[in-house]
């Protein structure tokens, strides 16, 4: 099994629940899996790593200050939309939640989606290269 160098770690409510979102609605692939508590989930060049807030896993172990890990937060992994619209549309049909609704910046366009851990993923498309 060959690992990236770099990595995300989610932490998730339930590993399988979470695979099957990333793998349904997001285009992952599973990379490798323990059981309900560890699993490697691919994309391109991104790994996600899932692992539960309590397990056997160094990921959910607690900190010297007794503080857990737990889902959800604000940091997340970007995958990127060349049809923003579009992937909404098939997403809230599907039922995913969404965190807020789609805003626009000067790099471009972007909505926050939720795992079912409430784990936000951004949904960002690109704004056009300006002409030259």
């Amino acid at each position: 099994m060959k690992l990236n160098a770099l990595m995300v770690r989610y932490i998730v409510n339930d590993v399988d629940e979470a695979i099957a979102f990333y793998t349904h609605h997001l285009g992952f692939r599973v990379f490798a899996q323990s059981g309900p508590y560890f699993a490697i989930l691919a994309r391109e060049n991104l790994q996600l790593v899932l692992s539960p807030p309590r397990g056997p896993g160094g990921g959910s172990q607690p900190m010297p200050d007794g503080r857990h890990p737990e889902p959800g937060g604000w940091n997340r992994i970007i995958v990127r939309s060349s049809d923003l619209d579009g992937d909404v549309n098939v997403l809230k049909k599907a039922g995913v939640a969404f965190r807020n609704d789609i805003v626009a910046g000067p790099g471009g366009r972007q909505i926050l989606v939720e795992d079912p851990s409430g784990n936000p993923v951004e949904l960002f498309e690109p704004a056009p290269e300006p002409a030259k």
